[in-house]
């Protein structure tokens, strides 16, 4: 990080700007890619061992998925970025031999992206069983019909498979509605709408609306079992939900380390800010909430590896709600001890908060892992 990645944000920022392609591939990143392989580190994400990792805890994760959340290159440059490693996860638990080979190896070896399309614009995607998006048999081939959107990734030309959650029988019973099928980015009929912004930034990855018309795909692309969808969704979205947060902890780390060194050099009514009492207090409790936090997805991440995904599902539900919100409160202090130029572009404070604040809404809005646990802290006395 401290002799590849972080030097090289400058590098990737200009080779960006040169290209005019607000989702080019820069080649600074293939540069990164090619020392991570060297070193070793390549799809440490991976609890399950293959001939591209030898597999790491979650528990071994959590501290190298923290140091790698403090530059937004270092997900990918260490192929570790999702939606891949959910992509990935799946494809390696549930997909066919011949699915592996041709999409698994590939994304495992950096060479291409994906996406994953379940969030649609038209119903409340807190509750996934809502999806509309259809997904009929004719013959030997699926048909699907609908609308996505926010669908992360998809705006890269190197994405070139979607795993897309729709409905196989309405009638079925709720959870088992739905399925997962891998539909090629280039599949006729299948239309990139727009590139959402995110308060008013482009991701260079895309956060697109995709169009599903007449989109015709063997049923061999089936993922797992038809009404297996939901299922497959809760298994990907654990592991996401904890990288995603793990991640968040070193961007909050690294907004404090920004808060202090700005404080430090900046004199307002005859002393250094940092001599303000408020401005320590700031900084104090910051180191507070980040060890927290910390704590708290370290004990998640054991679980998960003790006593699986759905063992730790409450924690899970836990951390998801408490390290987002804690990331934002500090990002906002140091934006707030930069002034006016926290809300500017010079800092990269601004873009920060704009990023990890989707997170209270991504894999699944805090209101929902709330509810969680508020029934599990209900049931205990009702069974009582």
């Amino acid at each position: 990080m401290a002799e590849k990645v972080l030097p090289a944000e400058s590098v990737y920022a200009e080779q960006m700007a040169a290209s005019g392609d607000g989702h080019h591939h820069p080649r600074v990143m293939e540069d990164l890619k090619a020392e991570a392989r060297a070193r070793g580190l390549w799809n440490l994400f991976l609890p399950h061992a293959t001939e591209w990792t030898e597999g790491l805890s979650n528990l071994d994760y959590a501290p190298l998925a923290e140091i790698s959340g403090r530059s937004g290159l270092a997900p990918e440059a260490l192929n570790c970025a999702a939606p891949d490693t959910g992509n990935m996860e799946v494809l390696t638990m549930f997909g066919t031999d011949e699915q592996k080979e041709r999409w698994l190896r590939p994304l495992l070896e950096g060479e291409i992206r994906s996406c994953f399309a379940m969030t649609e614009p038209d119903v409340a995607s807190s509750d996934a069983t809502n999806i509309t998006l259809r997904i009929d048999t004719d013959g030997d081939d699926y048909v699907l019909n609908g609308a996505k959107w926010w669908i992360s990734g998809a705006a890269r030309e190197r994405c070139r498979i979607a795993i897309v959650m729709g409905k196989t029988d309405p009638d079925a019973p709720r959870h088992l509605q739905q399925s997962q099928v891998l539909v090629p980015m280039d599949t006729p009929g299948l239309t990139v709408v727009r590139d959402l912004t995110v308060f008013g930034y482009t991701d260079q990855e895309g956060h697109c609306e995709l169009s599903f018309d007449d989109v015709r795909v063997p049923r061999a692309n089936l993922i797992g079992e038809e009404g297996g969808g939901f299922a497959i969704a809760q298994a990907r979205l654990g592991p996401g939900r904890i990288h995603h947060c793990m991640r968040a902890i070193g961007v909050a780390e690294r907004a404090l380390e920004a808060m202090c060194r700005r404080v430090t050099q900046r004199t307002a009514f005859a002393k250094p800010l940092s001599e303000q009492g408020v401005i320590q207090e700031w900084i104090a409790e910051s180191r507070i909430d980040i060890e927290q936090a910390r704590l708290l997805v370290l004990k998640t991440a054991w679980l998960m590896d003790t006593v699986g995904n759905k063992g730790a599902r409450i924690e899970v539900s836990a951390i998801k709600v408490a390290v987002p919100n804690m990331a934002l409160r500090i990002i906002d202090r140091a934006i707030q001890a930069h002034g006016g130029g926290g809300v500017g572009p010079d800092f990269g404070l601004a873009s920060m908060y704009a990023h990890v604040r989707t997170l209270r809404l991504a894999d699944g809005p805090d209101e929902v892992h709330r509810m969680q646990l508020a029934k599990r802290e209900i049931r205990r006395y009702e069974s009582a």
